[in-house]
């Protein structure tokens, strides 16, 4: 049987894997995480989503947790070749959780037009902090639609400190459970056999 050394020498292995693990990617609203940079599915097409603040942070790049506030570039970058001529609609608006008035709750507006370039830069002083959607639209009549959410200013120590809580927790549970057996045992008296 595995002593109780062993035990919380095993746990605390998992807590220094668990902590010093990425954060990892998951998949909504039409865009999935790869490292650093979003990818936004816009029906048949993709887009690379990337946030800077070249006056705060230089040239790291952010993607749904921009951390501060002031002058910030959400660049797009087309990933399909034919996007290139077909025209792109951007509109960043502040996540109210409805979307009956967009000119009410419109940030930045670019209208729909062509990108030869491949690439669409939205430039926006943002001086407060909030939950934002960017709306990307493809074709004449907006045949594809796409929303990537994002935040601007809202430090991730919460959504960190509830990932780190996800993790502690149970592996908390499991030292404790484990210490109790552990001393459980220790405290059982050795049955002497006697004999006659």
């Amino acid at each position: 049987m595995m002593s109780i050394q062993s035990l919380i020498r095993a746990a605390m292995c998992l807590v220094v894997l668990a902590l010093g693990a990425p954060l990892t990617a998951q998949a909504q609203h039409g865009h999935e995480l790869a490292t650093d940079t979003c990818v936004l599915h816009v029906g048949p097409y993709k887009m690379y989503f990337n946030g800077y603040q070249p006056d705060a942070f230089h040239d790291q790049q952010f993607c749904q947790e921009i951390p501060g506030l002031g002058n910030t570039v959400l660049v797009f970058d087309f990933v399909e070749h034919e996007l290139r001529s077909m025209p792109v609609e951007v509109r960043i608006i502040q996540d109210t959780g409805s979307e009956t008035n967009l000119e009410s709750v419109t940030v930045v507006h670019y209208p729909a037009k062509v990108y030869p370039t491949g690439s669409i830069d939205v430039r926006h002083n943002f001086d407060k902090p909030g939950k934002f959607v960017g709306l990307v639209s493809i074709g004449d009549k907006q045949e594809h639609l796409s929303r990537l959410r994002f935040s601007i200013g809202e430090t991730g120590a919460v959504s960190h400190l509830q990932h780190y809580l996800m993790i502690l927790v149970p592996l908390a549970v499991v030292i404790g459970v484990a210490v109790f057996y552990g001393l459980r045992d220790r405290r059982k008296p050795s049955v002497a056999t006697v004999s006659s």
